[in-house]
């Protein structure tokens, strides 16, 4: 198959062929409405820069990037696993003799130019973090062939180690029924990661065993948004006796709208959060939670990368949880 030409995507995207090569170059002076529109042009033809292309058929690189596909004011801004995460990373890299490089993609633009990074051959594998469901990114480096694994669940056909979301939220919610909790809640993470949807998959099938009904509030892994969350789940079931927060920010966020409401914790409203941060220590009561193993499971991810490089196949991994049982629940 012929390689899409800078022509090409110029009449795909109904726009010159100059201002193609301004927005491919990263020229600043491009309007927004016409780099979208050369962006998903390129995305669709998968087309690559010439130059690029040559270098990618004769440089050879020892550099792993590490992408986050994460908007600047989203998750890892307030999640105090990333530093955790990037660093386990970067230190099995290292070890493996790989220069490892940070690659931030929570745009359109820097998307873009992430995919002419990895097109051009300077990296010789990417691993992802913080990928949302609709992110056009891990297919888009998926066709360039590039040894890829993801640190969660991402793109069908892209390897990932992760851990098990859904079965950790079915222990969560079983220990608040075993307390004799009957109206039990839920505060969500972002619904385009996959993470969030299994957690809310096993909150759901685990109250439907018994015949209860969901009582959901969308978060997104932030505090803001439990603290949000919590005082929407109130306001809309006064009754309710339980919450089981899809993460430990979100379930301190969720303890302060209580505290604020004067509802005892774990009294009036038992808590559970998911991760096992180092804060859940220092709550106000000790937060029980699903202890998530993010150094284990940032390390398998960097070995199957490893393994992927070395020539092995890429089989998925799933990591176990546990409880942590403490005061809020």
């Amino acid at each position: 198959m012929r390689r899409p030409t800078l022509e090409a995507v110029a009449a795909r995207a109904g726009v010159s062929k100059s201002s193609v090569s301004r927005v491919v170059n990263g020229d600043a002076t491009v309007t927004p409405e016409i780099r979208e529109l050369v962006i998903q042009a390129v995305r669709e033809l998968g087309y690559v820069p010439n130059g690029a292309a040559r270098s990618l058929a004769t440089q050879r690189t020892n550099t792993v990037a590490v992408i986050v596909s994460d908007p600047p004011m989203g998750v890892i801004s307030d999640d105090p696993m990333f530093s955790t995460v990037v660093r386990t990373m970067s230190r099995g890299l290292e070890e493996a003799g790989k220069q490892v490089t940070l690659v931030l993609a929570g745009s359109s633009e820097s998307q873009l130019r992430v995919e002419q990074f990895v097109a051009a051959g300077h990296v010789a594998g990417v691993l992802l973090l913080s990928m949302h469901g609709a992110d056009p990114l891990p297919a888009s480096l998926a066709r360039m062939g590039v040894p890829m694994v993801s640190h969660g669940r991402s793109a069908p056909g892209v390897p990932y180690v992760d851990n098990d979301n859904l079965g950790g939220a079915r222990v969560a919610v079983r220990h608040l029924l075993g307390l004799g909790r009957r109206r039990i809640a839920t505060i969500t993470g972002p619904l385009d990661m996959r993470a969030a949807q299994d957690r809310l998959a096993g909150y759901r099938e685990t109250l439907r065993d018994t015949g209860r009904r969901s009582i959901v509030a969308i978060g997104d892994f932030t505090r803001v948004s439990g603290y949000a969350g919590m005082r929407q789940l109130l306001e809309d079931d006064p009754a309710l006796d339980a919450v089981f927060a899809a993460n430990d920010l979100m379930a301190i966020g969720a303890l302060r709208a209580l505290h604020e409401a004067g509802r005892r914790v774990p009294e009036d409203v038992a808590v559970v959060g998911f991760d096992d941060i180092e804060a859940a220590l220092y709550t106000t009561p000790r937060l029980t939670t699903v202890r998530s193993p993010m150094t284990d499971q940032a390390a398998a991810t960097t070995r199957l990368l490893l393994g992927l490089l070395e020539g092995a196949s890429g089989e998925p991994v799933i990591m176990p949880n546990e409880l942590v049982v403490r005061e809020s629940a």
